[in-house]
């Protein structure tokens, strides 16, 4: 199995953490690098790309349409690109933040269920881009109590290139999972 899909099933119910917020990982998506036409860093280093070229466990921050941030973990050694989109996350802590940050948001379930939405429920901006997720501000964690997680995998969404590719991973049946 590809690095970064490993990672990206492996990232499933771990916890992230940024200030007082902090959530359970329940969606991602990988994006492979070189063949994988959706990836970033398909077309080799750019200033953009940087990031994902350098060591693991690096947050790559980008921006869409212009007003979105998405976070992604660096997953591959330094010099191969690969990284995992987070998509979703079920908020554990911070909630009060995370709805004043998202005023938008009827429901909890609704607070970061897409990749721009957790991104601004958590306060993660571009200055986190490069952040080593390992330690700092913004860290990743195992949880308190490993159980076993019912992964499903699909295509994934948002995207025009390479859609069809079954690099989605989440938690079937869970409500803070996007919509998609």
């Amino acid at each position: 199995m590809h690095g970064t899909i490993h990672v990206a099933r492996a990232l499933l119910g771990k916890i992230l953490l940024h200030g007082s917020a902090s959530g359970i990982i329940v969606e991602t998506e990988a994006y492979t690098g070189p063949g994988d036409d959706a990836s970033h860093s398909a077309r080799g280093v750019t200033p953009r790309t940087r990031v994902i070229f350098g060591p693991p466990g690096h947050a790559y921050v980008y921006l869409i349409y212009g007003m979105y941030q998405c976070l992604n973990i660096v997953a591959e050694p330094d010099g191969v690109p690969g990284g995992v989109l987070i998509r979703a996350i079920q908020p554990l802590t911070g909630i009060e933040q995370m709805q004043s940050r998202r005023r938008a948001a009827r429901r909890v379930e609704d607070l970061a269920n897409g990749p721009g939405k957790l991104t601004q429920a958590f306060g993660i901006t571009m200055q986190h881009n490069g952040a080593d997720v390992t330690r700092g501000t913004l860290t990743v964690h195992p949880p308190k109590n490993e159980t076993q997680l019912d992964i499903a995998v699909s295509p994934r969404i948002g995207i025009t290139k390479a859609a069809d590719l079954p690099l989605r991973f989440f938690l079937r049946g869970n409500p803070f999972v996007s919509r998609g």
